[in-house]
């Protein structure tokens, strides 16, 4: 019976998981035994047993299972039996979320569960609003986000989705000295207030609009912080860094000004050990001053050309304005190198790729790539021919990678300037092997292929996806110590040609490969296949 009961504590826990997945809870009491319910009558066993056996347990042990819950499901649970009654007024977790279709009894569900918590701590409140919310129901938010604070909640979660920024945080929040971790979306900060956020670890912040004195006030105001993520961010033009707690920071996405002014982002971090730079950045300019202690980089993000978002009744000349554009870019992406160059794990995107090889292109005898110190390199692109000869051009000033990993499930970046296709019309007259001489790597031992896309694989081939191909087997026959050459490829049934034709496409490379000479005795080349959401 033993092991029966942990068994089913593990369904409630997965239900759990599947509805916050939903994200869209039904506030019906009945709906949440139902699910209550099916999860503790799995594998023949009667529902009442069941629950009789789930009942004996102590209060606190139930008390701890219904926080697991979203908290209309562990409300529902009070029909159960008398002894269940009461039990959900001592929830240390509170999950709210609102949708657009439901009816105004929202706000009476939370007003009646927070004024019968008994609940004297909170773990964690979650509160998922719609675009429609704050306008309606203002004050109520207010007075719940101040019952958090009253309860000392350490993980608040605030997530406001709306169409503007201008869901202004409520007074009560900003002297919070029980914060652990922090997650707003669509909020601001008021300019009058000090943040005195002095156990906050943890701050990710979307959909953000702050200056430079907003950036100065919010990390003094956090003097413990390890991990800051801005999200679709923009406003400020520094980012100075001199915590030598906070470790990790990512920024994801940008939002362009509407005042024209310069897009441009410094960072200086000289503690910081992880760095994450991804999402769409359209024209912003960022660059690293100082982050001489990273350990880890990982840049996947894109750069749109100027070109792209250009009027047309603009009088400029355009070729002139494209090149002075990857101009600049080329220069960053060459800084970027030098200051990362001691990093041991690296992480780029197509983007990034396709500026080194046009830089190398230029620049090749003046200002050759710096030598890496990275041990475990990633790709987060399709190797296309947009791209082939900057890998190649990462690898060759890689002598130390040890690991090669490539994550296909990434979309393929449609645009591409004229000056860009300049540098690529004879690009397939080039030789991988004259590109990169007759390099050879002694240190690689593992290379992993992974991922899918949405793609028909007709399409992926127009676009140059076919250089997979090539690149595995420069690798195959140069890297004299390899030991595992793994494919990994994600079943998707094509929406085109009804087929799981991308994963049939890596299991083709994988079998061309076996045919191939290669230097190292000891290489295995294994194909792995599984459902997409495996």
């Amino acid at each position: 019976m033993k092991h029966r009961m942990n068994y089913d504590l593990g369904e409630v826990e997965k239900t759990k998981r599947k509805q916050n997945e939903a994200q869209k809870p039904e506030t019906n009491r009945n709906g949440g035994l139902s699910n209550l319910r099916d999860s503790l009558s799995k594998n023949g066993v009667e529902e009442e047993e069941t629950l009789d056996h789930i009942s004996q347990l102590p209060d606190a042990l139930l008390v701890q299972i219904l926080s697991l819950l979203p908290t209309n499901d562990a409300v529902a649970s009070c029909v159960v039996s008398k002894r269940w009654r009461y039990l959900w007024t001592s929830i240390h977790n509170f999950l709210f979320i609102k949708s657009h279709s439901e009816s105004q009894n929202f706000v009476s569900f939370v007003d009646h569960v927070l004024t019968h918590s008994t609940c004297s701590k909170i773990k964690k409140f979650h509160l998922d609003l719609d675009y429609t919310s704050y306008w309606n129901c203002e004050l109520e938010i207010t007075r719940w986000i101040s019952f958090a604070v009253e309860r000392k909640a350490e993980d608040v979660f605030l997530c406001s989705r709306g169409c503007d920024l201008t869901y202004i945080l409520p007074l009560t929040m900003y002297a919070d000295s029980s914060l652990i971790r922090l997650d707003l979306s669509h909020w601001v900060f008021d300019k009058g207030q000090v943040i005195a956020w002095n156990s906050l670890k943890s701050l990710k912040l979307d959909w953000i609009e702050l200056d430079d004195d907003d950036i100065v006030n919010l990390l003094s105001g956090c003097p413990a912080l390890e991990t800051l993520k801005l999200s679709v961010f923009h406003g400020f033009h520094l980012l100075e860094i001199t915590s030598l707690n906070l470790k990790r920071l990512t920024l994801a996405g940008y939002l362009k000004p509407c005042d024209g002014n310069e897009e441009l982002l410094e960072i200086i971090a000289p503690h910081i050990q992880h760095l994450d730079i991804s999402g769409d950045l359209g024209h912003l300019k960022c660059r690293l001053v100082n982050v001489s202690s990273l350990v880890t980089a990982s840049l996947p993000f894109e750069i749109t050309c100027i070109t792209e978002s250009r009027d047309e009744d603009e009088d400029a000349d355009e070729e002139d304005m494209c090149r002075d554009y990857h101009q600049v870019f080329e220069n960053l992406v060459l800084d970027y190198l030098q200051k990362l160059s001691h990093v041991t794990q690296l992480t780029i995107g197509s983007w990034f790729a396709k500026v080194v090889f046009m830089l190398e292109e230029n620049e090749h005898e003046e200002v050759p790539l710096p030598e890496l110190r990275c041990k475990c390199l990633t790709l987060e692109m399709h190797v296309t021919e947009y791209n082939l000869y900057g890998v190649a051009s990462l690898l060759r000033a890689s002598p130390l990678l040890e690991t090669l990993n490539i994550h296909l499930g990434v979309k393929l970046t449609d645009f591409h300037c004229e000056l860009e296709l300049s540098y690529f019309d004879e690009v397939d007259n080039i030789s991988l092997r004259s590109w990169i001489s007759d390099i050879v790597f002694p240190n690689l031992k593992n290379v992993k292929i992974v991922g899918c896309t949405e793609k028909c694989l007709k399409e992926f081939w127009c676009e140059g996806g076919d250089k997979l191909f090539k690149l595995s087997k420069f690798l195959i026959k140069n890297a004299v110590a390899l030991k595992k050459f793994v494919i990994i490829g994600k079943r998707r049934k094509c929406w085109k040609c009804k087929e799981s034709c991308f994963s049939r496409y890596l299991s083709g490379i994988a079998k061309k490969l076996l045919d191939i000479p290669r230097s190292s005795k000891n290489v295995v080349i294994t194909y792995e296949e599984y459902a997409l959401h495996d």
